[in-house]
């Protein structure tokens, strides 16, 4: 069973030794500016770290609303961030383009994800390689061509197995001639063997017909196998796993996350070879913050997911709305990005915060 630490905003202060996250970056709706989210990191070969993300303009801040990829960077180790945003991609699609994934390839490359999004019907995948550190990306390269329709990748979800073979998990909503957007969603993989040049499908994930099952996540194990994690409602988690690298997938089933109807991101720990699991520690127990995004905590497993333990409390504002994590480990420390807006101001997606910490703090449960 996960527990749940004390509420009360965690206090940051200058005297802050590095045990306490710490908020380094705050990315907060401006002037014609009303939502900063879902972004990925990656280290640059000269240390520096990179953080891109959807910048959303014009007055609204819906899924469906303008928005371009924009950047900041880091020289030294996350303390402090550039000031000001740089165009990364402009706004391609007929709606916007929006939540990113980077990949440090194992050629030395840099990958760069990104949803391009033209209607409800219409929303595909879209890499794109840099060659020269993140300096300039090549032409887009379309990660679904055996269907149409409208996929969520989720922001940093794209891996790279120990074979070299790049996979994605996507969840498919609607394809063009439905008139219903299904909550619902069908749930594929696709992969590559050649560096992103080109896409196959895996087959469908088996789901319960009475579960919602949305915005998978995958993993790979210590055996080979590959674990997805799925957003779900049924108060947890859902799991399924494949022994072919992606191409066929077990029936899911509940695992023991407790949740609301949240997305969680899983990453393996370099230093230490256990998982990091960054997700909304909430059973529904709680009744004034039931089905909320609140607390975020985190936790370790040892034993590739079997069970979590070292509980961490990384924000738990009763009033915060915290989602879609970007997990990146540099030296002793591990950043999140994650959306951190209020529900009492409406800001529940608009506002991104980046938190850094060390990563002994997280081995011990406070």
């Amino acid at each position: 069973m996960l527990l749940f630490g004390a509420f009360g905003c965690i206090a940051q202060s200058p005297q802050n030794d590095g045990r306490l996250p710490e908020v380094v970056l705050k990315l907060s709706p401006g002037n014609n500016n009303p939502r900063n989210s879902e972004g990925a990191f990656v280290t640059l070969k000269n240390g520096n770290i990179l953080f891109i993300y959807s910048h959303y303009t014009g007055k609204a801040s819906g899924d469906h609303d303008p928005a371009f990829l924009a950047s900041r960077t880091s020289a030294d180790g996350g303390k402090t961030w550039s000031a000001e945003d740089k165009v990364v991609i402009e706004k391609e699609g007929a709606m916007n383009v929006m939540s990113v994934s980077l990949l440090r390839l194992k050629n030395g490359d840099i990958a760069l994800f990104y949803l391009k999004k033209n209607s409800d019907s219409d929303c595909i995948p879209i890499m794109r390689i840099s060659r020269d550190e993140a300096e300039t990306w090549g032409d887009p390269v379309t990660c679904i061509t055996d269907k149409k329709g409208y996929f969520v990748l989720n922001n940093d979800r794209v891996i790279q197995l120990s074979t070299g073979r790049l996979l994605m998990a996507v969840a498919l909503h609607k394809t063009p001639g439905e008139m219903k957007w299904y909550e619902k969603a069908k749930l594929f993989s696709y992969y590559s063997d050649d560096n992103g040049k080109s896409w196959k499908a895996g087959n469908e994930v088996p789901t319960p017909k009475n579960i919602i099952t949305q915005e998978p996540g995958v993993v790979e194990l210590k055996s080979g196998e590959i674990m997805m994690f799925i957003r779900a409602s049924g108060g947890v988690q859902y799991l399924s796993y494949s022994k072919d690298r992606g191409m066929n997938w077990s029936a899911a089933i509940p695992g023991h996350i407790n949740s609301p109807l949240s997305p969680a991101s899983i990453k393996r720990i370099p230093s230490s070879g256990d998982l990091l699991l960054v997700w909304n520690n909430n059973d529904g127990s709680i009744p004034a913050i039931r089905g909320k995004r609140t607390p975020l905590h985190a936790a370790i497993s040892d034993d590739d997911g079997k069970t979590w333990k070292n509980i961490f409390n990384v924000v738990n504002d009763p009033d915060g709305w915290y989602c879609y994590i970007a997990i990146h480990f540099n030296k002793g420390n591990v950043l999140l990005g994650y959306c951190a807006g209020s529900q009492a101001a409406r800001t529940h997606l608009s506002v991104t915060d980046i938190t850094k910490i060390k990563l002994k703090s997280l081995y011990k449960s406070r």
